[in-house]
Parts: structure tokens; sequence; C-alpha cells
């Protein structure tokens, strides 16, 4: 049976810049608002679970605490990727 040639299909294709250190804007634009996104998305998540943490430790006295160190840690990461936002924006 004969060998088959296996095809790599990269989907990232990185061009050659035109001039060295020249500075694609709307790259830069669009990278700056994907992260952007990303961090809000990041601190809605965050805050959600959060939320579903203190429930949890409402509903389920027998491990409250763990459930509230969860919590806690869950707010802090959403403050943390609201403030990766603001500072994006900034």
């Amino acid at each position: 049976m004969a060998e088959e040639k296996h095809h790599h299909h990269h989907f990232h294709h990185h061009k050659e810049e035109d001039v060295p250190g020249e500075v694609d804007y709307k790259k830069e634009e669009k990278h700056h608002k994907h992260l952007e996104h990303v961090g809000e998305l990041g601190a809605a998540a965050a805050g959600a679970y959060a939320l579903h943490e203190k429930h949890k430790a409402k509903k389920d006295p027998e491990h409250a605490h763990g459930h509230k160190i969860r919590e806690e840690v869950a707010a802090t990461a959403a403050v943390g990727a609201g403030g990766f936002v603001l500072a994006r924006t900034s």
C-alpha cells in the first residue's frame, strides 16, 4: 500500500511586514478590543461563580466554610478581571 502524504493546514499564516517596525493600528485595535471582551467575560463568569458559591454556603451549612472561601476567591478574580478591563481601556 502506498503511503499517502498528509497535508497540514495552518490556520495562522504570518505574512512578512512590508516595512520593519511599522505598526498595523487596525490589528492593534482589534487585539485590544478582543482582550477587553475576554476580560469582561472573565469578570462576569467569576462574579456568577461567586454568587453560586454564596448560595451553596447558605444551602449547605456543613460545608459552608469551603463555599465561603471559594466565594471570596471568585469575587477577587472578578475584581481582578474588571481591573484588567479598566486598565486596557485607559
